[in-house]
């Protein structure tokens, strides 16, 4: 196989390999995106097998929307972290139990995919050039940036409960990345959770009670776990279901940004354009969708799997079917209960080691976003959108300046700009804010002359779902 794949890219994998062979690049997908895709549920405290099932589905129905043309994974994203940590400790803090904080959470983030098909109709309308003038780098950038640096300090308490398991998490993930080849250089963050939760195993770190007591078989969804559950428990808070909601969606318009970078990403990976076939209308809405059935559910956003492209890239195995296949491996696994437990078990030191490298990645992306787009900082408009964005998201997440509420859930502490609507109280977290300012302020400013995807490698950036 490594020699028909060293020659030539293969399409049609069921065609011109055969059935084992095909059955373990599908694993190998499943490899690739698994690490990032359960340390999400892990961080936010969602559910590990919910993930698992709603990022089979959503990858299945964006094989779907995009006939089956596109070779593209979805799991979750890391760029919408903030948004579950603002609403929980909001919602804590308004008395909710942290399951029914992270319910409304969930709702915002609904939400969020449903601007995914507005998006995608305008697009469809207007062309997408057009409309992506409005959301550059320049404001896209920074608020990812943002997003990053709002997520450190949680890695950082996390790391400080045992510091050498997180070093070794740390010390792998480098180690694989820079050093690995093949598939090793694809899956580091995999790898650097096995060997440090391993580590912590050996060293009596790891409290496996849980594991022991659950089912092998059993639902991933409980209805009490899903933000649905809001809308029936008798006890709806509408100002923090509308907090949830403003907190959340400008959260998209980066996320949406990143996920037009990843298809064209897909797209060089392949030698096809899928901006153009079968069109980015329809991608946006396999992702938008699969976000917002995912969150209703109680699992995390979707994003497409910056990992899975490099998967193909280094198996020159382009045939969209391996990837439905991991799909549902996928599927599967998230029917046993006690691989939930097992992924719920892992030590906060393994889970804070590898955050430490993703949370810094994230904010390197931003900086790369803007770079590879030649945002001009000589102009003084960009400096001001800039400048802005990552002052207010991160002035207001950890001062209690200008009104601000600090409130706290676990290890996040988050501050939020407060104000009440007749009874209902409001909160916009920082991040929610800077994206406001910096939509309207470049839209308004002179001197907007950025033109989006002349080129298509300039949407290329590295997936937040990755990171």
């Amino acid at each position: 196989m490594a020699k028909i794949q060293a020659q030539r890219a293969i399409y049609d994998a069921r065609k011109e390999l055969g059935k084992g062979q095909v059955a373990t690049l599908g694993l190998q997908h499943l490899f690739a995106m698994f690490g990032a895709t359960v340390l999400v549920p892990i961080l936010t405290g969602l559910s590990v097998s919910a993930t698992l099932l709603f990022a089979g589905l959503a990858t299945l129905f964006c094989h779907f929307m995009t006939k089956n043309k596109v070779p593209v994974f979805l799991g979750s994203s890391f760029a919408f972290l903030p948004g579950y940590f603002t609403v929980k400790a909001i919602g804590m803090e308004a008395g909710c139990t942290a399951q029914v904080a992270l319910n409304y959470a969930c709702i915002g983030i609904a939400c969020a995919g449903l601007i995914y098909l507005i998006l995608s109709l305008i697009c469809k309308i207007f062309g997408s050039k057009k409309v992506m003038t409005y959301f550059p780098p320049v404001v896209t950038g920074p608020i990812i940036i943002a997003i990053g640096l709002n997520l450190a300090p949680s890695a950082l308490n996390n790391c400080s409960s045992n510091w050498p398991i997180a070093l070794v998490a740390i010390v792998v993930v480098i180690v694989c990345n820079i050093w690995g080849r093949g598939m090793i250089k694809i899956i580091p963050i995999l790898l650097g959770v096995i060997v440090s939760y391993a580590v912590a195993a050996l060293t009596g770190n790891v409290d496996f009670s849980g594991v022991s007591s659950a089912a092998w078989i059993g639902l991933p969804v409980h209805w009490q776990n899903t933000g649905l559950s809001i809308f029936t428990n008798g006890n709806l808070d509408s100002g923090l279901l509308i907090t949830s909601i403003i907190t959340i969606v400008p959260i998209a318009f980066a996320t949406m940004m990143e996920h037009i970078g990843d298809i064209s990403a897909i797209g060089g990976t392949v030698e096809r354009n899928f901006i153009e076939d079968p069109g980015l209308h329809r991608t946006l809405i396999g992702d938008g969708v699969g976000t917002a059935i995912a969150a209703l559910f109680g699992a995390p956003a979707n994003t497409t799997y910056g990992e899975n492209t490099g998967v193909l890239a280094l198996t020159k195995v382009y045939d969209p079917f391996v990837i439905k296949l991991a799909a549902c491996y996928a599927i599967l696994l998230s029917f046993c209960p006690k691989f939930a437990a097992l992924i719920t078990a892992m030590p906060a030191a393994t889970i804070g080691g590898v955050s430490i490298i993703l949370y810094g990645m994230i904010s390197a992306i931003g900086i790369r976003n803007m770079i590879e787009n030649k945002t001009n900082f000589q102009e003084s408009r960009n400096i001001i959108v800039a400048a802005l964005i990552i002052g207010l998201a991160l002035g207001i997440n950890f001062s209690g300046l200008l009104g601000a509420d600090i409130t706290t859930a676990g290890n996040n502490a988050v501050g939020a700009i407060s104000f009440f609507i007749g009874q209902m109280k409001i909160s916009l977290s920082g991040l929610a804010v800077a994206s406001i300012v910096g939509i309207v302020l470049n839209a308004i400013l002179p001197g907007k002359d950025t033109s989006f995807g002349e080129h298509p490698d300039e949407t290329n950036a590295s997936s937040l779902g990755k990171y």
